[in-house]
């Protein structure tokens, strides 16, 4: 299945507002969330929050309890997840409330088979999707070697990044420093509807803090949801 919606990944822009270099047209950010109870991961908050864009303020928010019974399998993430968030976004039907791209804490195409949880969600709700990930996924030859760390450490101030470029050749995501007082990058990847630069424009546009607004403030509700 993974291989089949695999090949309905668009990985270039797709919207008007993408071009435009302000993003003039793009009103409304989303980002979705999973988050387990501790030390339960069966039990898990599926969060959708909605911002304005650009001022990034709260329009919508939706927290719902879920019940989590697909068995964790490394790589497959995304078939445990996917379904909640996907039902999360499809349960906000008001046009004027409705995210134009979504944003998520995990990886798209830098994933072991080119198909991380950002790819499947924008592929089942059709919308734009990034991935925002705080850690180096370890796939195509990519290490968080002393070379990456050398290459992190390079990264003088907020807006500066470098490609990932797998062993294969392939540029699989960017490494962005998102914030002057963290030195942590973030790992941005095309999920789906987007490319690469759009993509990290867009998370650079987001990041008042290291994490993007969209992920930050759905990543608190959820947590606060399940204290």
């Amino acid at each position: 299945e993974q291989a089949r919606l695999k090949a309905d990944v668009v990985e270039e822009d797709t919207e008007e507002w993408q071009k435009d270099p302000g993003f003039a047209g793009l009103e409304r950010v989303g980002g979705v969330d999973l988050s387990y109870i501790k030390g339960d991961d069966t039990k898990a908050c599926a969060s959708l929050v909605v911002l304005s864009y650009p001022a990034l303020e709260v329009l919508y928010e939706d927290c719902r309890m879920v019940a989590v019974s697909t068995p964790y399998v490394a790589g497959f993430l995304a078939f445990r997840e996917v379904p909640f968030l996907v039902e999360a976004v499809q349960r906000l039907q008001d046009p004027k409330l409705k995210p134009q791209v979504l944003l998520v804490d995990g990886n798209g195409l830098l994933h072991p088979r080119g198909f991380g949880v950002a790819c499947h969600l924008g592929v089942l709700t059709d919308l734009p999707c990034i991935g925002v990930a705080k850690n180096l996924l370890h796939v195509d030859g990519l290490v968080r070697d002393k070379l990456h760390r050398e290459q992190v450490h390079s990264l003088q101030k907020e807006g500066d990044g470098f490609p990932l470029t797998g062993t294969s050749g392939t540029v699989l995501g960017m490494v962005l420093r998102s914030y002057n007082n963290s030195s942590k990058p973030l790992y941005v990847s095309v999920g789906h509807r987007v490319c690469l630069e759009t993509a990290v424009r867009l998370v650079k546009s987001c990041c008042r803090y290291r994490i993007p607004e969209p992920v930050r403030q759905v990543q608190t509700q959820g947590e606060e949801e399940v204290e």
